[in-house]
């Protein structure tokens, strides 16, 4: 048996997140429908290097597949999954690579962005979150030195998850503004729970619009409530961006 890595990207606009669910269209199902065709239809089962949630993008992600072997050249085999998938998902590479390489548990790091804007524009409605006003950079960045370290961002999760520990290693976590009206917030970890990054996202927002304060974040995560940090933001603005191996 041979595994072999896939490196791709996907909008998340169309699907209910990364994982094959029942009754709704998932990221992996249309891969796997398309992988199997290539395998004379017999099932082929993909594991990925770890969950998006509905309407989450991925500009880089990958997943693995362990078969007996290629059904024709990597390049070739890219070249027929990209005729069949959707316009929406596309593979950028594909590796034969060792059994001991695991897609998700392998993975050192992982990079998510936040893009938002606060000019209107309608190229940038399902990639970006339009706010009515620029937030304060300064202020956000400022609270988000908080976020670095190895800490419980329970109160940054979602709620009953089956994780065995809401410990995390964030190692980045800033504002950077790209133009008059464009920002994103970048965040990078060792692991990401459920909800973290949109829940962290939304907690900043408050900070930058004055409804929060720079230090009161601390609090909030040594709550390890839910409750105290803000609304989550919408999903179509989230990206994971970057995954290290």
């Amino acid at each position: 048996m041979k595994r072999f890595f896939f490196e791709l990207a996907y909008n998340g606009k169309n699907y209910f997140g990364w994982q094959r669910q029942p009754k709704q269209v998932s990221v992996q199902e249309e891969i796997e429908r398309a992988l199997s065709k290539l395998q004379s239809n017999q099932e082929v089962l993909i594991t990925g290097c770890g969950r998006t949630d509905t309407g989450v993008h991925a500009a880089q992600y990958f997943f693995h597949v362990d078969i007996a072997s290629a059904p024709v050249s990597l390049e070739e085999w890219a070249y027929k999954l990209n005729c069949i998938l959707p316009d929406d998902i596309s593979i950028y590479n594909i590796t034969e690579v060792s059994v001991d390489l695991h897609a998700r548990f392998s993975a050192t790091q992982r990079t998510y962005r936040y893009f938002i804007h606060w000019k209107k524009d309608p190229f940038l409605a399902d990639r970006s979150l339009f706010l009515r006003h620029q937030p304060n950079f300064e202020r956000m960045n400022e609270a988000a030195k908080h976020l670095i370290g190895k800490q419980d961002f329970t109160s940054l999760s979602k709620l009953h998850t089956d994780v065995k520990t809401n410990i995390c290693e964030v190692t980045r976590a800033t504002w950077i503004q790209t133009s008059d009206t464009k920002a994103y917030f970048e965040i990078s970890a060792d692991r990401f729970l459920r909800n973290m990054v949109r829940a962290t996202v939304g907690t900043l927002l408050e900070v930058g619009t004055g409804k929060l304060s720079t230090d009161e974040l601390p609090a909030i995560l040594e709550a390890k409530d839910r409750g105290q940090a803000a609304v989550s933001v919408p999903a179509h603005g989230l990206f994971l961006w970057e995954v290290r191996y």
